[in-house]
């Protein structure tokens, strides 16, 4: 998106609030802490369903609608379907970028708000992706950590390879150590049972049933021990507004919505190849469903219950009623000006240059499944830990000088894994953007660096906005509610 003065332009991520994710995830956040523009996004919502309150359970095409009214008043242009393609630069400052439409775009402070960080990487900006060893930052939650629940599922095939799901073998990886992972992605669909607004499920396009074998296995084992399965076994769904579910990524699944270890490439892939990924996870999708609604190793009653759902009609009506985009919750990571580490989430929460709070647990899905037999494997990368509330520093949000002098980084910020697992929520996304553009703002009133942006000044306009920069008294700073789900 940019301005239409001109002065600063940002390179947009569209919040996954429009694409299937329905919740503002304060069922896992401390609520004093959102303020500013987020609070102003659920107060709109409040006022859209009639509560004038803030709402925080919503339908995409609420958020959609909301998103760009605000955007409208703002007179902020908006170029849809373009990435970033080139970036012109005189030693550290970036002059020009040329979007994949042709599009070129001069501006005095550039933000790049993406979930990727194109922008900042092709501005020559230092960046990681995948996971840190615990040694490396001296976070106990780093590096691989293979869960303690083994399942009973035969991992190979006759042959011995490895079946479709099954990424390494447990000898082949070390607890604690570094992997090229993030969590797993997945597309977050509507589903409803209302004939009335139902449309069917499309057919996979290359479906294999040998892509299921694990599953197969291990719904033919539980079935034969007389266990009852259902749908809720295997898909994770959340009633939401007007008859609408919100379904995703079950942790507790031997296989869910998660395409385990095909998020591997997306980080560092060029477009056409993340393309080819996006495409992967959504013939996954409608292959893992039309699997539980077909395949004769299901039970008929689970069989019957996935056939009685279907998209809903009014949700990404311009889409063929599919999500905008995949869920993309962890890609690259800056390595700016200061490193965010679990420390800093946990223990040393307390950072003179606040630019706003956050509070999500740290919150990362399983990454991989590994074998530790030919008939046993176990999941592996999940971390559920309670939250604190923490500053965010504006520190966290700059490159290095020598590297770009006119731009900031809000969602790839300068964290490690296990710290970005508290900032990769869309609440919080908006909280650290509200930061950053306040901040873009200041840089090109003062004709500065944005590493020399007047901080206590910028603070000084984020609380006259409403952020919440410092904390507050009396408020709790650490959450003391049901830790659910546990970790698995």
């Amino acid at each position: 998106m940019r301005g239409k003065h001109k002065n600063a332009a940002a390179g947009c991520f569209a919040l996954n609030f429009t694409s299937g994710i329905n919740t503002a995830e304060t069922e896992h956040m401390l609520k004093w802490t959102i303020g500013g523009l987020a609070l102003e996004f659920y107060q709109r919502l409040g006022k859209h369903y009639g509560t004038n309150k803030p709402e925080f359970y919503f339908e995409s095409s609420v958020a959609e609608k909301v998103f760009n009214d605000m955007l409208r008043e703002a007179n902020v242009e908006v170029h849809y379907g373009a990435a970033v393609d080139t970036v012109s630069k005189t030693g550290a400052h970036l002059t020009r970028v040329r979007l994949t439409d042709g599009t070129d775009i001069e501006a005095k402070v550039f933000i790049d708000a993406s979930y990727e960080g194109d922008l900042m990487v092709r501005a020559g900006v230092s960046h990681v992706s995948g996971r840190e060893s615990r040694a490396e930052f001296g976070e106990e939650a780093a590096g691989v950590r293979f869960d303690k629940q083994v399942r009973k599922a035969r991992t190979v095939d006759g042959a011995g390879h490895l079946l479709p799901g099954i990424s390494a073998r447990a000898s082949d990886l070390h607890e604690g150590g570094a992997h090229r992972g993030v969590m797993v992605y997945n597309f977050r669909l509507c589903f409803t049972k209302d004939p009335a607004r139902q449309v069917s499920l499309p057919a996979p396009k290359r479906y294999d049933p040998a892509q299921w074998a694990i599953l197969r296995g291990w719904v033919e084992s539980m079935t034969a021990k007389g266990q009852k399965l259902a749908l809720k076994d295997f898909l994770d769904l959340y009633g939401r507004r007007n008859g609408k579910f919100e379904v995703n990524n079950k942790q507790a699944a031997i296989i869910s919505l998660g395409d385990f270890g095909g998020q591997f490439d997306y980080p560092e892939a060029d477009y056409a190849r993340r393309a080819e990924i996006i495409s992967d996870h959504r013939e996954y999708t409608l292959g893992l469903l039309h699997f539980l609604a077909n395949d004769p190793s299901v039970p008929m009653n689970v069989r019957k219950e996935m056939a009685s759902w279907g998209l809903d009609k009014e949700e990404f009506a311009d889409n063929g009623n599919w999500p905008y985009q995949l869920y993309i919750r962890e890609a690259r990571r800056m390595r700016g000006v200061y490193v965010m580490t679990q420390h800093d989430v946990q223990d040393d929460r307390h950072k003179i240059d606040s630019i706003g709070i956050s509070s999500h647990f740290i919150d990362c899905h399983h990454v991989e499944r590994v074998a530790v037999s030919d008939d046993a494997f176990v999941n592996e990368g999940r971390i559920w830990r309670p939250c604190y509330a923490y500053q965010i520093p504006y520190r966290a949000l700059l490159p290095k000088a020598a590297e770009a002098d006119n731009l900031l980084v809000p969602a790839a910020a300068s964290y490690t894994h296990v710290a970005y697992c508290t900032l990769r929520l869309e609440s919080v996304w908006m909280i650290a953007g509200h930061g950053a553009g306040v901040a873009a703002a200041l840089a090109v009133k003062t004709a500065t660096p944005v590493q020399v942006v007047d901080v206590p000044h910028l603070q000084d306009i984020l609380r006259a906005q409403h952020q919440v920069v410092d904390f507050a008294p009396g408020e709790k700073e650490k959450w003391d509610g049901p830790v659910s789900p546990p970790e698995f």
